[in-house]
């Protein structure tokens, strides 16, 4: 009976929800307009990011293998270029605003580089999961997030390595590269899971926001991303370009990169990308799959 009742309360919803919209007479040409100027609903956004969430789980390993390697090296710019921006702008008050932007670059690549980056995974490949579950798809899930995730700390590592080069890099870009690596060398364990936190959201947000956002990707990557640097966010990918660079340079142990940050952080970016942002919008939208089942 209770079904019945669902069906009959939708299917008014569904006759006033059309009425509303033809209530207006537009030609063909008008209606094309405001199709193109309409925005997605949350739950085709969800649709979109679980169809390219399947494609992922069964994507072959070799291709996410070099794929998440390419996005270990590339975002490493992250920490590269805001570096550079530091060594040339004055030590003033105001210089992280400016600063900060470089922090942006490698986000950028990655991510319209279509490359394997961990943390979008927190969200793109766990929206497949929650509709409908199933115990195949979870395995395929922790099977792409430990080759992603392997592959993208070989990247980091390997461009962390190709930067402590002297022929490489100027003595004050390298003063500043070791800067950075200290500050977040510093960072307690309980630290790293607090301050992944919100960036496992802002990161789950801009996968969440592409959808809709066409000729703008560009700047809300850019947009979110910088607050991440600005906030003092940890960045598991980000992070380890720094931590094995500070490791290198004889600032930190492999204990401190595995069990100080590694792990820690790893877990606050699951905790925001996945537990908070991904739950709660499937919780948003919940019914409204159930609707069209």
């Amino acid at each position: 009976m209770t079904s019945k009742i669902k069906e009959i309360l939708n299917e008014r919803k569904e006759d006033v929800a059309a009425s509303e919209i033809n209530a207006v007479d537009l030609s063909h040409r008008e209606r094309v307009i405001v199709e193109e100027y309409e925005r997605l609903s949350p739950h085709l956004i969800f649709e979109i990011i679980r169809r390219d969430g399947i494609e992922e789980l069964l994507r072959p390993a070799k291709s996410l293998i070099f794929s998440g390697i390419a996005a270990g090296v590339v975002i490493t710019f992250s920490f590269f270029c805001m570096a550079l921006l530091q060594s040339v702008l004055p030590h003033e008050a105001w210089m992280p605003l400016i600063a900060k932007w470089g922090y942006t670059i490698g986000f950028i690549l990655v991510i319209l580089g279509r490359m394997q980056l961990f943390t979008e995974n927190t969200i793109t490949t766990v929206v497949p999961i929650c509709k409908p579950f199933s115990t195949q798809k979870l395995i395929f899930l922790l099977r792409l997030w430990i080759i992603v995730l392997v592959s993208n700390l070989i990247g980091t590592a390997l461009a962390s390595s190709f930067l402590t080069l002297p022929q490489v890099v100027s003595p004050a870009i390298t003063a500043e590269l070791q800067s950075i690596a200290n500050h977040v060398a510093h960072f307690t364990a309980t630290e790293n899971i607090l301050r992944g936190i919100p960036s496992g959201i802002l990161i789950a947000a801009i996968v969440w926001m592409m959808p809709s956002a066409r000729n703008f990707s560009f700047f809300i990557i850019a947009f979110f991303t910088y607050f991440i640097a600005l906030g003092d966010f940890t960045h598991i990918v980000v992070g380890s370009a720094e931590m094995f660079y500070a490791v290198l340079s004889d600032k930190a142990s492999m204990y401190d990169y595995f069990f100080r940050f590694l792990l820690p952080t790893g877990l606050g970016n699951i905790i925001g990308g996945t537990g908070v942002f991904t739950l709660l919008i499937y919780a948003q939208i919940n019914s409204e799959l159930e609707v069209k089942e």
